[in-house]
């Protein structure tokens, strides 16, 4: 009887596949059924060659060697992953397959995942593919009933290869370049370096801000305060000889209300989450970074089964998911979401334009709950986090709206203008699901709202007191991870450009994918271009200068727009690729004669007195997510020492995390506070949790073990996406 080869993209979610579909048998790296083998990658099984495989002289790093563009770009298997290429691709050729069904994630990378490894095992039977955005057993069922023939994501792949081959030629090119020209570890590419350069852009305004005192005058009536206007209705004044005249003019002076005006206003509940705008919420509520989020999105997606697909970029549902909106409200119904959960259900539910939109949603649809009730007493407390962010937005969205009745007092104090504003609640509507509010940003209308008294045109009222206030204007706040992503997705509210290519930027999305920028801003910290001050980031000096040294054109968002823009109409068949390929290799050749005819010079500023104990070069201390380190500044050589690192052991004096400093026995735990001086050696400190808690912290080690264990099934980076491999593989 022949058989089908499903290919799934981890082993976590080959196993749930083979177990629907009544696989039973364990092989080596599969699990067979009567008509079903499925067997699975570990991300990415297959890449791009690196350059030595093309020439021995790229071996060696030099700037005379460059560019390099060998044609065609080749394939090999990654060495840590070889065994298990090597079972997929038995059970590919096994005589007795006659169909593939491609089941790895639904979208871009996916698909290449899948093509690379089918075309390095030089297979050639038919295939179909499986397009789902949640993993119960209900939507691969479902899935497996409606296959689709694999010529419909042919296209999808080209563009996928093309990114993938562009990405080679522009960033191994430009990073080699800039290594050897500076010879000090520095990597370029078109979304990192972009974003690099918002982030330093930002740091430069902040650098050269000037503050100018402003004032604003408030009347104090009884119950309520009122606030000066000018006739622009502008509160701010910037001129110390008008606040005086106003203060003199209406000091001890009645107030008329001119204008009482009462309006019902209506706000409806903010769109479902798409990845970036979890990711920003996350970050901004509960401090976790875009990587973070997405590894726990992934969790709750792939092994507790309760969220749909993570990697989207549609914050709407398409019409066909409304039937199935009961069912996900019944799985959710459980603890803190039942009332609400159970109100909905007993009404009519209607996918109205506010959530539901075929036009706004591209291969997945907005991340919500599945059908498939979740034994929520097994969520650790940050995947609970992000759990109860998607739920409470799901719920929001069926609500009705907000409903409120916001009063404006308009009062003339001898001929000036002054100004009250208040809101009264008639309906919570979707704000029922929230607490008082930690998870949403405060409402515009809500922020200077006060309770009113009852007055009507024509009353005088008693001033009891006219003070001003002085205030400076701020400089432009600091990105921290959720306002960068922000800008990543719409960089051109952050740079200027004319209107033509804002517009383009807008289409396409802004800089990097979804999947991609938690991993570019992971990147930017690991190369030590950024560092955090408490949330905010700051770039390095290596990072402002390498900005300085990179070709202009990778510094833009447009250069990613444009690709973005060029790799869609591939993917809809309405480019050539090969077109597409050959103007990124011309491109490749021409930053390389940039960077070599740059007269720039890089200086490293932060050089130790300390010599490596490997080449006798002297090191350079840098900061990372997790501490200080000792980096050897030699790029050839890439010794690297802790200093300090950032432990979750918590300060016993003022609770703050601690500092792990020194090497052997000679370690100490620091708390890094200003206020703090507690200090104490490593081996005395951890005596204290070898007694009482022993049982403790063995439960608490088993799961995070748990954890890691289902981490290590998460997809491996895209080869493209972190070049410092590359130093890696010289030494």
């Amino acid at each position: 009887m022949s058989k089908t080869v499903v290919l799934a993209e981890k082993p976590s979610v080959g196993r749930e596949i083979a177990r629907v579909l009544k696989c039973t048998k364990s092989g080596n790296g599969y699990i067979e059924g009567p008509k079903y083998i499925v067997t699975w990658a570990l991300g990415h099984l297959v890449t791009l060659a690196d350059p030595e495989v093309y020439d021995d002289k790229y071996k060696s790093w030099r700037l005379e060697d460059l560019p390099m563009l060998p044609k065609p770009l080749k394939l090999v298997t990654i060495k840590q992953s070889g065994k298990q290429f090597n079972a997929v691709k038995e059970q590919l050729n096994r005589k007795d397959v006659d169909e593939i069904v491609i089941a790895t994630d639904a979208g871009r990378e996916g698909e290449l995942v899948a093509r690379w490894i089918i075309e390095k095992a030089r297979v050639k039977k038919p295939m179909k593919r499986l397009w789902i955005s949640s993993q119960t057993d209900k939507a691969i069922l479902d899935g497996f009933r409606n296959l689709k023939p694999s010529a419909q994501y042919e296209n999808l792949y080209r563009a996928a290869q093309c990114r993938a081959e562009a990405d080679w030629v522009v960033g191994l090119n430009v990073t080699r370049a800039l290594t050897c020209k500076y010879n000090a570890q520095l990597t370029a590419g078109r979304v990192q370096s972009a974003t690099l350069a918002m982030i330093v852009s930002r740091e430069e305004e902040i650098r050269t801000f000037v503050p100018k005192d402003y004032f604003v005058i408030n009347a104090k009536a009884k119950g309520f305060n009122l606030q000066y206007r000018d006739k622009n209705n502008n509160s701010n004044i910037f001129e110390v000889d008008k606040v005086n005249k106003v203060l003199s003019a209406v000091r001890g002076k009645e107030a008329n209300i001119v204008e009482v005006t009462e309006s019902y206003k209506k706000q409806y509940s903010p769109a479902l989450y798409d990845l970036t705008e979890l990711q920003r919420d996350a970050n901004r509520i509960y401090g976790y970074s875009a990587k973070q989020t997405l590894s726990i999105m992934q969790r709750l997606y792939e092994n507790y089964k309760v969220l749909t697909y993570p990697r989207t970029d549609s914050r709407y549902l398409s019409t066909d998911i409304v039937a199935t909106l009961p069912d996900r409200l019944r799985a959710i119904a459980v603890g803190s979401y039942s009332a609400v959960a159970n109100e909905i259900l007993k009404g009519k539910i209607t996918g109205h334009k506010g959530f539901v939109d075929n036009s706004k949603v591209s291969d997945h649809h907005a991340i919500i709950p599945t059908e498939e009730k979740g034994k929520l007493a097994l969520l650790s407390s940050e995947e609970r986090h992000i759990y109860d962010l998607v739920v409470k937005r799901f719920l929001a969205v069926m609500l009705p709206p907000y409903e409120y009745l916001q009063t404006t007092i308009k009062a003339d104090i001898n001929g000036e203008t002054f100004v009250a504003k208040g809101n009264v609640i008639k309906a919570k509507g979707w704000k029922k699901v929230y607490d008082k509010e930690a998870t949403l940003a405060e409402d515009e209308d809500d922020k200077d709202s006060q309770t009113l008294p009852v007055v009507k045109k024509g009353d005088k009222l008693n001033v009891m007191s006219i003070d001003s206030e002085k205030h400076k204007t701020k400089p432009p706040a600091r990105f921290n991870e959720g306002t960068l992503l922000s800008a990543m997705e719409k960089p051109q509210k952050y740079v200027s450009l004319d209107k033509v290519h804002a517009k383009t930027l807008g289409e396409t999305g802004g800089i990097g994918t979804v999947a991609t920028r938690a991993d570019i801003i992971e990147k930017l910290f690991n190369m030590f271009y950024i560092e955090k001050n408490g949330k905010d980031i700051i770039p390095t000096s290596k990072g402002k200068q390498v900005i300085d040294l990179v070709p202009s054109e990778l510094k833009s968002p447009l250069l990613t727009a444009e690709w973005e823009l060029e790799l869609e109409r591939i993917s809809k068949g309405q480019k050539d690729s090969r077109g597409f390929i050959e103007a990124m290799r011309k491109y490749a050749a021409e930053l390389v004669d940039d960077v070599k005819g740059s007269s720039d010079k890089f200086k490293h500023d932060n050089l130790t007195g300390k010599k490596c104990p490997d080449c006798g070069k002297y090191m350079l201390e840098v900061k990372g997510k997790q501490g200080r380190m000792l980096v050897c500044q030699d790029r050839e050589c890439g010794h690297r020492e802790n200093l300090a690192r950032i432990t979750n052991a918590r300060c016993p004096e003022c609770k703050k995390k601690l500092e792990l400093r020194g090497q052997g026995e000679g370690k100490i735990y620091v708390c890094p506070g200003s206020n703090c001086n507690f200090r104490e050696k490593a081996s005395q400190f951890e005596k204290r949790f070898d007694s009482k808690s022993d049982k403790l912290n063995k439960r608490e080690v088993a799961k995070i073990m748990n954890k890691l264990n289902q981490e290590k099934e998460d997809p491996m980076d895209s080869p493209f996406a972190d070049l410092m491999n590359m130093f890696k593989d010289k030494k």
